[in-house]
Order: structure tokens, then C-alpha cells, then sequence
């Protein structure tokens, strides 16, 4: 027997369940995963969220010096009472995963809604791939600053950081349904080691009082009283921002959770209930461990040992538990560091490949192929290498880019659940989440001015979405987009009664649809293709709805017009697809090659496709013509197209 072509093979393993895949995203998203228990799910965004403790104090600590309680403080007052209550909003209003993007989606029609949606989705990159990166880089970081072993990897940090994301990449394409189970044991693993580091640092402190007194003293001497604290506490606390990072995360990976059985598909309460659950929980622990671990490193480590070059510098916690509790504990606390540093990533990359494929490929801006779980991971994981080259595996440098990513999808988040307020006329919501979204674009304006390579980094990623999102839609434009074709009663009567001969569609270009429209039209089709006048016609009229989506279903309705003219209207997006889907469906359900009449388009070739693109109109004929040829490849089985 021969062996199948290695070719053949390795195609059939990248593109494994892409079938499946696809149906289950447009039929029921909610299924598309198997759910698991909230909390389980919660290790797996609390990947991203609670490994930030690796950095995070060391960040705050270099951003707010003596201050870094005070702006710990209130960036947990922004995470319980600003992002908490958009978030669990955000689960409720959009339960299958796609996030707040999905309730933006819905308030910009057509062209302008597109391009908003793939500028956001770019921040989204900007905000999942830097995860990856930056995660990869501090746990380089970690493992090469360990005392054991930095005269032996010290100088070769972006090829440790490339070998961690590659292994990364590597779980993903084997597949990716055990791995939750490895992340409640880091995680799990990780508070615990990170509970016993803040409980000896808390002891530290208050046995040796000392070291809060001259910490208040230095305090007073540098900024005054305490609403001068509190003041400059609020205009330093931006730069805290990637203590935040769990909550997109955490809604992206939602279709994971596990809801009630048979529960209703629009309206998942289990899986939403489970989810709130989670970000709650989530929230509630990492705003005591902020706190804490915030305050013992400020009052604990000495303030240059934060900076670069510094033993602190990225690893603030990792510093204490070497100084506090022997080498042997530090190594054991770095090596948990390492692996749920390296593994955040994952929770990252579930985002992106929950989120990407559910837009792209829909707006036609992705190949097919974007829908596989394989390829995706291939590409972003050499986006993330192409990123780690280009800031050279420093940690400090991807935080601007890191914060810009987070903050713009969280303001975007408090901007679409203040609008679902104010639709739903919740008038206390409504003022409650404006204000909300009043400090989030604040928090990033800040950002954005004390940091524009993160909005530079976005841009990039921005103008790359754009760019090969058009260039896939230029290369898809003459494919065949209806996912189905229904009829109603009336269209399968008109469909079954010309079966029994010639079956002839004149496509009508709907205008007055009074008698003599019909009437003239009739008689210009026959003198043109010179038809037998006891030959019948039935018209086919398209209306466009939004031009800017690629694939949808057909739905076909049948009436007569005038007592005597039949006609099928179709609402596509459009006018050439739906015609070609429809002569192919006439096909395959009767058997017969149906034929179809068409008029030539008047006017610059050039302009009308450029119509076709934009607004799914234009040169009609040929582009039925050229969507049936490339849908059926048997030239001997395609439906007729006559064009006078």
C-alpha cells in the first residue's frame, strides 16, 4: 500500500478540526469549547494576572518610589471599583468571549465599524503578544539573576527568551485541553510561595518598627502632607497599569467556563454567573497580594537596588525571598517564578486565538485557514519572536507598550458597558461606569504622553492588521461567501414549478418594481438572447445590507408582482455572491444548469469593481461569472450566465 505524501499529511495536521472549528463558531461559539469549573479557569487567566507579581512591585517601586503604597492603593481602588464592575458587565453582555469589542461592534455599522474593530483588535495584539514577550523575558530574567546560575547565562537572555516562547508555541500545537490542569498547579504553587515571601516581609516589618518610621519620615520630607501624598499618588499611579492586566484576559478566555446543562445559547446565566465568580475571586486576591507585596519591598529593599542593573530591578519579591529565607528557598521561589512567568504566555495566546478568529475570517480578512488552531499559533509565535528581537528580551522596555495595550481595551470596555447603561436607561449605571470611563481615559492619556512607544508599538501592530487584512480581502474578493441558502415556501414553489424546463433567472436591479419595469425588462432580455416568447422568467432582485461583511446566509423570499411576475428577493452583502449562490443552490437541488440574464454594468471597469469591493455592487455579470467559476471547477456542471 502506498504511504500518503508527507505534504498531504503535514497540511491535514495544521488544519485539523477546521471544519469543525468554523461550524461551531458560527452555529453555537459557546460550544466551542469544552467548559471547565470557574476557578479552574481562573488559574488560566491568573497565569497573566497573578504572575505580574514577578515585576509589578519592582515596576512600582521605580515608578512612584516612596510612594509606591500609596499608588498601589489606588490602583486597587481602580481595579475593585473601576474595572471589576465593567468587566463583570462585559460578561454579561457579551458571554461568548469576543469581549467588549463584540458590544462596540454593534453601535458602528458598515465600513467605519470594521475599521474600529481592527483597531482595537490591534491594541488587543499589542496588549496578548507583549504578554507573551514580556512574560518570556522576566522569567529569562529570573532564571539568569538567580546567584547559581548567572555566570552561565548572563549574555544570552533573547535566545532563552526565544527557546521559552518556542516551547510555548510547542503546547499549543499539541494541543492545548490539558493544560489548564498544569495551570492550577503553578498557580496554586505560586500564591503559595508568594503568601509565605509577604507573610516573613510583614514580619520583618513589624519587628523591626524602625523601618516604617523611616519610611514615614522620608515620606514627609519629600512631598509635604498627606493630600500632597495622595495628589502625586494619583498622577504616578498610571505607570502602575500592568496591574491590570487579568481582566481581558479573563473575559477573552470565558468560552472555557463551565455553565449550567442546557442552559439557553443567547444567554449563558451559568457560564456568565461562573465568570463573575472568577473575575471577582481573581480581583480580591491580587489586589491583597498588590498591596502587601507593594509595601514590603518599598520599606524592605534598598531604593537602588530597583534600577538597572539592580538585584531588584524585576524580580522585587524574587530579591526578598533570597534575602529573607536562604538561597535554597529563593531558587525553589525562582523556579515557580520561571514556569508561571514562561506559561503566562499561554493565557495570552488563548486570548488570541479565541478572539482573532472570531473576526478576521468573518470580515473575509483572514485566509481560511486562520480559523485552525495550528497556523495561528505558528504566526503569532514568530510575531513574538520578530518582538523579543526588536527590544532585545528587556522587560523594562516592552512595559510601555504592555500598559497602552491594556489601558486602551479597558477604556474601551468602560465606554461599551456605559453606553449598554444607557440603552438599558439604568440611569445609576449610566453616571456610574461615565465615571469610570472618565479616570480609565485619564489613566491613559497619561500613559500615551509619558509613553508613546506603546502607542507607536500599537500603531504598528495597527497598521499591520490593516494591511494584510486588505490585501486577504483583495485576494478572497471572488470567492464564494453564502454559508447557506434558505427558501421560503413561496421562492421552493416558483424553484419546483420551472423545474420541468429551461430555468431562466433575469437579474433585476430593483427601482419603481411597477408593471412596466417588469414588463420592459422582460422584453429586453428575450430581444437580446433572442428567448422564445412561451418561455418564462423568473426575476432575481438583491438588496445590499451592510456591504462591509464577507460571509452570512442567503435567505430567499418569493412573491408575484402585479399578479403575473414572479420574483425572488435575496438580502446579501453582496449583489454577485448572492446571485452566484443562489444559481448554484438552483443547481444542485434540481439538477438542472439554470441560466441567467444580466445586462453589461455602464461605466469605468475600474470604478465599478472598486464598487463591488466597497459596496458589494458594480460589475455584476462578470463577478457572478468569476465567483461560480471559482466555487465550481467543472466547467461542464456551471450555471449558465448571458450578458447583453
Amino acid at each position: 500500500m502506498a504511504t500518503p505524501a508527507r505534504g498531504p499529511r503535514l497540511r491535514a495536521w495544521l488544519l485539523e478540526g477546521l471544519t469543525d472549528r468554523r461550524h461551531k463558531q458560527q452555529q453555537h461559539p459557546e460550544t466551542a469549547h469544552e467548559g471547565k469549573p470557574w476557578y479552574r479557569v481562573m488559574c488560566l487567566t491568573g497565569l497573566d494576572y497573578f504572575s505580574t507579581l514577578g515585576y509589578q512591585p519592582g515596576i512600582a517601586a521605580l515608578a512612584a518610589g516612596l510612594l509606591s503604597p500609596v499608588a498601589t492603593i489606588v490602583l486597587v481602588l481602580l481595579t475593585l471599583f473601576g474595572a471589576l464592575p465593567v468587566y463583570r458587565r462585559v460578561a454579561q453582555e457579551s458571554p461568548h468571549g469576543e469581549g467588549s469589542i463584540a458590544m462596540l461592534e454593534r453601535l458602528l455599522p458598515f465600513w467605519k465599524g470594521k475599521l474600529f474593530v481592527l483597531t482595537l483588535l490591534g491594541f488587543a495584539a499589542t496588549d496578548f503578544l507583549i504578554t507573551i514577550t514580556l512574560s518570556a523575558a522576566d522569567a529569562t530574567a529570573h532564571l539568569v539573576e538567580n546567584p547559581h546560575l548567572t555566570s552561565t547565562l548572563e549574555g544570552h537572555e533573547v535566545l532563552i527568551t526565544l527557546i521559552m516562547i518556542a516551547l510555548l508555541g510547542a503546547v499549543f500545537l499539541k494541543g492545548f485541553s490539558e493544560a489548564i490542569g498544569l495551570a492550577v498547579a503553578l498557580v496554586a504553587a505560586y500564591l503559595l510561595l508568594n503568601a509565605v515571601v509577604v507573610a516573613v516581609g510583614l514580619w520583618q516589618v513589624a519587628t523591626t518598627p524602625h523601618v516604617v518610621t523611616d519610611w514615614s519620615e522620608a515620606l514627609t520630607t519629600q512631598h509635604g502632607n498627606p493630600f500632597m501624598m495622595i495628589a502625586i499618588a494619583l498622577v504616578v499611579f498610571p505607570k502602575l497599569a500592568l496591574g491590570l492586566s487579568g481582566f481581558e484576559t479573563g473575559v477573552a478566555v470565558m468560552p472555557h467556563v463551565q455553565g449550567k446543562p442546557g442552559e439557553a445559547a443567547r444567554n449563558p446565566e451559568g457560564r456568565i454567573r461562573g465568570t463573575k465568580k472568577l473575575l471577582t475571586t481573581a480581583a480580591v486576591i491580587m489586589s491583597v497580594f498588590l498591596i502587601c507585596s507593594s509595601f514590603i519591598t518599598t520599606l524592605l529593599i534598598p531604593a537602588e537596588e530597583f534600577r538597572s542593573g539592580g538585584e531588584a530591578n524585576g524580580r522585587a519579591l524574587a530579591y526578598l525571598a533570597h534575602e529573607q529565607l536562604g538561597s535554597a528557598f529563593g531558587t525553589v521561589y525562582d523556579a515557580a517564578t520561571i514556569l508561571i512567568l514562561w506559561f503566562a504566555g499561554s493565557s495570552a495566546m488563548a486570548g488570541l486565538l479565541n478572539l482573532m478568529p472570531r473576526y478576521l475570517p468573518r470580515y473575509g480578512m483572514a485566509p481560511h485557514w486562520a480559523r485552525a488552531l495550528r497556523p495561528m499559533v505558528i504566526v503569532f509565535t514568530l510575531i513574538a519572536f520578530l518582538v523579543t528581537w526588536i527590544f532585545d528580551a528587556d522587560v523594562d522596555a516592552q512595559g510601555g507598550a504592555y500598559a497602552t495595550g491594556v489601558l486602551v481595551l479597558i477604556t474601551s470596555a468602560a465606554v461599551a458597558v456605559t453606553i449598554a447603561a444607557r440603552r438599558a436607561r439604568e440611569r445609576g449605571w449610566t453616571l456610574a461606569f461615565g465615571a469610570i470611563s472618565a479616570v480609565f481615559v485619564y489613566t491613559t492619556g497619561v500613559n500615551v504622553v509619558e509613553r508613546p512607544d506603546g502607542v507607536k508599538i500599537g500603531a504598528c501592530f495597527i497598521a499591520g492588521i490593516m494591511a494584510l487584512s486588505l490585501l486577504s480581502r483583495l485576494a478572497r474578493v471572488f470567492e464564494l461567501r453564502v454559508t447557506d441558502v434558505e427558501l421560503d415556501e413561496m421562492a421552493e414553489r416558483f424553484i419546483r414549478d420551472t423545474a420541468t424546463r429551461t430555468i431562466r433567472f433575469i437579474a433585476n436591479e430593483p427601482d419603481r418594481r411597477d408593471r412596466a419595469e417588469y414588463r420592459d425588462k422582460t422584453d429586453q432580455i428575450r430581444a437580446d438572447n433572442d428567448i422564445p416568447a412561451g418561455d418564462d422568467f423568473l426575476f432575481v432582485e438583491v438588496t445590499v445590507l451592510d456591504p462591509s461583511e464577507f460571509e452570512a446566509g442567503l435567505r430567499v423570499r418569493g412573491e408575484v408582482m402585479h399578479d403575473r411576475y414572479r420574483v425572488l428577493t435575496l438580502e446579501s452583502s453582496s449583489v454577485p455572491n448572492a446571485l452566484a449562490a443562489l444559481l448554484l443552490h438552483v443547481r444542485d437541488t434540481t439538477g438542472q444548469r439554470p441560466h441567467a440574464y444580466f445586462e453589461w454594468t455602464e461605466g469605468n471597469p475600474l470604478r465599478n469593481f472598486l464598487r463591488f469591493f466597497l459596496f458589494g455592487q458594480g460589475e455584476v455579470a462578470p463577478v457572478t461569472r468569476e465567483v461560480i467559476r471559482e466555487a465550481e471547477r467543472d466547467r461542464a456542471r456551471r450555471p449558465h450566465v448571458h450578458v447583453g
